[in-house]
């Protein structure tokens, strides 16, 4: 049996563990591909070629930044910030008709800024942002979906993990990264805001207007909007100056983060620990991930599946754009059914080399493909914001979250098409830029 066929035969077995004995996709890509490289070579080959691989991978000192970016989420979360940065925006915006819902989403957009996680954004803005839209009267679609949508931010924004983790495995600058990532952020944020006003217009009655707040509440409420503000902006400049690394950023973020939150009183010490507690176990998954898609890629390598797939794809005569949006619906169909960070690491050892060969800028890319991801995570099957939606919302059902979160997915696919438009003006014209 040839290579490439053990390759598609191990991708088949892996789907198949994943979904029929739920293993965690990292158990079930380690397994597979431990498994997998035993067939190809032998077991003592594949105890001696994994243990240097995986020694090599968790003693690179740029993962560090990963629990020190997840830890600045954990210490705003735990100060309350998720709450004041609601009612700050809802001061703002909270009186046009569907300005709870673009509440939600520039509140989401706001915490994700910092926490850098969609699934920690869905819990926290699910429980402030919810009950609140139901006080109002808002169509539970309207109110589920804005708040899915709404946290899949958490992926895209600085310091989106998704992109870090990118950039560790292809070798790619973490500070281009966020800053090329800054103009479609802005753009998906901008298009989601947008779509709650076209359900408004079409549906009125989903999204009633609610109070209008005072000159001097807005006021009053603009400290909460101002330190998150100071942290992200803190964080983008050092990097922008390349005064330090993405990990002394990350490190320096952290210290910061913690320093707020104790001026303002907002951090208690069980606070404290629970944010540790949470920071250890978010980073024991994604480095779990990370393990098993390491073994899982070393697999695809010896079978040359990417090399090969690299080689046919290549010969089509296909136009590139067309190629390449046939690898944005892998993403696509990927992200819906399975862990965004899971898949992309599987899938990169067998689409990066195919693009970078097609000519087009990893950087750029990197933006492109973590927006496909971010569309995902709200869409059917495996969504999974919608879901931790619905767990927090025990009275909407997870059929109505799909539902709500499904008017949203046009302004994925516009981001994207603008990306592949003008990738200078959206993506590289920033990312030029840091040193």
């Amino acid at each position: 049996m040839s290579g490439p066929i053990v390759g598609v035969i191990g991708i088949f077995v892996m789907f198949a563990v994943l979904f029929i004995l739920r293993i965690p996709a990292a158990f079930t890509m380690m397994l597979v591909g431990f498994l997998g490289i035993s067939y190809v070579t032998s077991f003592k080959a594949a105890i001696g070629m994994l243990g240097p691989d995986l020694w090599n991978i968790f003693s690179n000192y740029g993962l560090t930044v990963i629990p020190m970016f997840i830890l600045v989420g954990e210490f705003v979360h735990y100060g309350g910030y998720n709450n004041g940065l609601y009612y700050a925006t809802y001061r703002w915006f909270g009186h046009y008709r569907g300005g709870l819902a673009i509440t939600t989403i520039m509140a989401c957009a706001a915490f994700s800024a910092i926490s850098g996680s969609n699934t920690a954004t869905a819990a926290t803005m699910s429980s402030v942002a919810i009950p609140e839209m139901k006080k109002y009267n808002y169509h539970p679609q309207l109110n589920a979906g804005s708040v899915a949508a709404g946290a899949t931010l958490g992926v895209l924004i600085p310091p989106s993990i998704v992109l870090v983790v990118y950039g560790l495995y292809t070798g790619q600058s973490i500070g281009k990264l966020f800053f090329g990532n800054v103009i479609p952020s802005a753009i998906l944020t901008i298009l989601i805001g947008a779509t709650v006003f076209y359900i408004c217009f079409r549906h009125p009655e989903w999204g009633p207007k609610g109070p209008k707040s005072t000159w001097t509440e807005r006021i009053k409420a603009l400290p909460e909007i101002v330190d998150i503000l100071i942290l992200f902006a803190i964080i983008m400049f050092a990097l922008f100056t390349g005064v330090v690394t993405a990990t002394e950023a990350a490190a320096a973020s952290c210290a910061l983060a913690l320093i707020i939150c104790i001026i303002r009183k907002k951090l208690t010490w069980k606070g404290f620990l629970a944010s540790i507690n949470d920071t250890l176990r978010i980073s024991c998954l994604v480095f779990m991930i990370v393990a098993g898609a390491t073994v899982f890629g070393r697999f695809l390598a010896l079978t040359r599946l990417p090399f090969e797939a690299a080689t046919l794809i290549s010969q089509l005569d296909l136009p590139n754009w067309v190629l390449l949006w046939c690898i944005l619906l892998c993403y696509i169909i990927g992200g819906c059914v399975m862990d965004a960070l899971a898949f992309l690491l599987i899938s990169l050892p067998i689409f990066f080399p195919l693009v970078t060969q097609m000519g087009y800028d990893p950087i750029w890319f990197g933006q492109v493909i973590c927006i496909v991801t971010t569309m995902g995570a709200i869409m059917p099957p495996i969504g999974i914001c919608c879901y931790v939606v619905a767990g927090m919302a025990k009275d909407i059902p997870i059929g109505t979250v799909f539902r709500g979160g499904l008017y949203y997915i046009p302004s994925y696919i516009i981001s994207i098409i603008i990306l592949m438009l003008s990738p200078y003006w959206t993506v590289l014209i920033l990312s030029n830029l840091v040193p």
